[in-house]
């Protein structure tokens, strides 16, 4: 058999050999920026667990680059612009902050963000079709907000006066006044206090981050007799720092999700955010693989739960009612 003859065969063996793992192997690596308040276990580790389900291993085909403000929004600028920098394939942001910032330092990366009110924000143009290179999910935090406080007095029947603490440590960034992050429900919210008996108190504004030791504090200044925290990925990555306050003012609070109720708090009202996280996964997996955001539909979770901290309620000097006892998805004892 000649040289070339051999060569050839060579080649084409070697050819037939590389095709199927070519064809089978795994992209190359992507780089994902994670760009978020502070560190919290129920959102990264959830999203790295769906992504590996989904066929990336951090370290092989994937890198996360993650950033926090560690409650400095001053920082969120330099961070997101510091993750555009590295070449991201991919921006996740949590909050309004976080998604501002990596909206203004970039127009072509994609941004999956977890946000209150991305349309009243204008971080998309309607949650069916984005537009831009954002998309995510959206906690539409104002339309819970009459619930937490009617469930709240069904624990609490003592309460008359309803204090709530607003996060505006990221005002500046943040992109639209209060009723726009609270989706327009603030006069609904008004109406669930009137419709049980309830004053509202004047909010608790926290602009910097050595305020919120002094939150229930205020709430007590105010004469309130139960808490509302509005949600913020700022309040719960101090979600023990906050529980911690509650228990020290004896003050009944109703909070955003359950971690909140895990570290101690009395009870919880809105969506699970380790499925919140799994959710983000999956958007960042179908735009690796070549997904446009404008494409993909900004979704809102479909299951909310009620969870409730029986020690707390007995801490507190409260029963719980059997029509919450019912209702509960979790009664934490």
């Amino acid at each position: 058999m000649s040289v070339t003859r051999r060569r050839f065969l060579l080649t084409t063996v070697a050819g037939a050999l590389a095709g199927p793992l070519i064809a089978g192997a795994l992209p190359e690596r992507k780089r994902v920026g994670w760009l978020l308040p502070e560190q919290k276990f129920f959102a990264l580790d959830p999203f790295r667990r769906r992504l590996r389900e989904l066929g990336w291993a951090e370290g092989d085909s994937l890198t996360i680059e993650q950033r926090y403000a560690a409650g400095d929004r001053g920082r969120y600028m330099s961070l997101a612009a510091d993750l555009v920098r590295l070449k991201a394939d991919v921006l996740v942001t949590d909050g309004s902050a976080a998604t501002a910032a990596a909206q203004r330092a970039t127009t072509t990366i994609p941004i999956v963000f977890v946000s209150g009110n991305p349309v009243g924000q204008g971080f998309v143009a309607s949650l069916s079709h984005p537009g831009r290179n954002l998309t995510g999910v959206a906690i539409l935090t104002g339309e819970l907000m009459p619930k937490r406080v009617q469930l709240l007095k069904e624990m609490a029947t003592g309460m008359t006066r309803l204090a709530m603490v607003e996060d505006l440590t990221a005002v500046g960034l943040a992109v639209a006044p209060n009723d726009a992050r609270l989706g327009g429900n603030w006069q609904a919210i008004e109406t669930a206090a009137r419709d049980v008996g309830v004053q509202l108190a004047p909010t608790i504004e926290i602009h910097t981050p050595t305020e919120l030791d002094r939150a229930f504090a205020l709430a007590l200044q105010e004469h309130a007799n139960g808490v509302l925290l509005l949600a913020s990925p700022f309040f719960s990555s101090r979600n023990r720092q906050l529980v911690a306050q509650a228990g020290e003012t004896r003050l009944p609070a109703i909070y955003e999700h359950r971690g909140f109720v895990e570290a101690g708090g009395l009870m919880s009202y809105g969506p699970d955010h380790r499925a919140i996280f799994r959710l983000v996964a999956q958007y960042v997996d179908k735009i690796l693989r070549g997904a446009r955001p404008s494409d993909l539909p900004v979704e809102q979770p479909t299951g909310l739960e009620l969870v409730i901290n029986a020690k707390t309620a007995r801490t507190l000097g409260l029963a719980i009612p059997p029509s919450l006892l019912a209702r509960a998805d979790q009664i934490i004892q």
